[in-house]
């Protein structure tokens, strides 16, 4: 009988022994195994970022792109406690995949500002490979209201940060507002959303921003979108000229010609979404105008030139933050016909980026509760946007 229980024991030791070793193995073959909070769920969503993870109830505000060595970089607000809105508690964070998606690494904190709000990224690939990014900092307290009518304890910031190494590590934020803030604005924010570098004309180089900003008018909150652009690959900013008319806030850019540049813009009234071009690099644009063939219900939208065509994501919806939506042109944005429905159920804002020659992919917020619930990521094939 003892030597049953000696034999029994040693089986024992060299089965949990080996299961170690297995685990040990796929640890080594994963660097960066997924927690199981944070598996994708059993659903159609692929979420890079998922609410209730790495100590922060929610993620919001994404942005994508891809660095010159085919790395992707995926911006996010990480929200500390959804009660406060876009107040509070954020940090702005970044996840990178060197396989177009397929994985991400581990959530890299690149700006914590103790409890104040550090969010709305815009990153920019430039033809040297550095990692521009504009962000937009607000004391912890101070919610849009007191923002916009004067109020708050301060106001909204624009800073800048780079990165020379794909991303990975990132230089201490530099405030921007006194080269790109007016005093009279008071709501201000970067993006959010990709900027570009423009390829083409007499600008060729200039880094671009979308922002946006509102000013107090006979007692009424009145919003504008403009640029602010780099000459000199980051080291100083300026603002262009707002739109000539308000009523425009959240707005991406996009190169649609050599010397033409598109701003489509999130509008405060109506249901569709409004567009306006610039012939100088940004400094002045035309009048905003509808398009009848991009329905919005008022949201964040993302716009990206690829050869001779323009893609828009947004939320197309006229009543209601739903039908995540990739919609293409090819004629610089006169017409939206070529349409692709990423997930028509709850979602909000959205960002873009090319993958090659017949992909692109999309960042959206999406869930099946509400459109919060986490960051999704997906491959669409150009080909079915039509």
């Amino acid at each position: 009988m003892k030597t049953y229980k000696i034999i029994t024991c040693i089986f024992l030791f060299i089965s949990m022994f080996t299961q170690a070793c297995q685990k040990d193995d796929e640890t080594q073959g994963n660097p960066t195994p997924v927690p199981p909070e944070e598996e994708v769920p059993s659903s159609e969503f692929n979420y890079i970022y998922n609410q209730g993870t790495d100590g922060f109830e929610l993620y919001r505000i994404p942005a994508i792109v891809k660095s010159k060595s085919n790395t992707l970089l995926a911006f996010a607000e990480a929200r500390k406690a959804r009660s406060n809105g876009d107040s509070g508690d954020i940090d702005l964070v970044v996840k990178r995949s060197s396989d177009n998606g397929k994985t991400w690494s581990k959530q890299i904190t690149i700006w914590n500002d103790g409890q104040n709000t550090c969010g709305n990224p815009v990153p920019i690939v430039d033809d040297r490979g550095r990692i521009h990014l504009l962000m937009t900092w607000n004391f912890q307290t101070d919610k849009w209201g007191a923002i916009t009518n004067g109020t708050g304890e301060d106001s909204r910031r624009p800073y800048y940060t780079y990165s020379d190494d794909d991303g990975i590590t990132w230089a201490q934020p530099v405030e921007i507002t006194s080269s790109v803030k007016k005093e009279k604005w008071d709501w201000y924010a970067t993006g959010p959303c990709h900027g570009i570098q423009i390829q083409k004309g007499i600008h060729k180089g200039r880094l671009v921003a979308p922002n946006y900003f509102t000013t107090r008018e006979s007692g009424k909150v009145t919003s504008y979108s403009h640029i602010i652009y780099s000459d000199d690959y980051g080291k100083t900013w300026k603002p262009g000229e707002p739109t000539p008319v308000g009523g425009v806030g959240e707005c991406s850019v996009a190169e649609i010609g050599e010397g033409t540049l598109m701003l489509n813009m999130r509008a405060d009234e109506g249901f569709y979404r409004k567009s306006c071009t610039s012939m100088d690099g940004g400094l002045t644009w035309s009048s905003p105008q509808i398009s009848i063939d991009q329905i919005d219900c008022k949201c964040q939208g993302s716009i990206l030139s690829i050869g001779g065509a323009v893609f828009l994501s947004n939320a197309a919806s006229a009543t209601e933050r739903i039908n995540m939506t990739i919609k293409k042109s090819t004629d610089n944005g006169k017409n939206w016909k070529g349409q692709y429905t990423v997930y028509e159920g709850n979602s909000g804002y959205s960002d873009i980026v090319e993958l090659s020659d017949s992909q692109i992919a999309i960042i959206y917020e999406g869930g099946e509760k509400r459109y919060t619930d986490g960051l999704a990521f997906k491959v669409v094939s150009i080909k079915s946007i039509q």
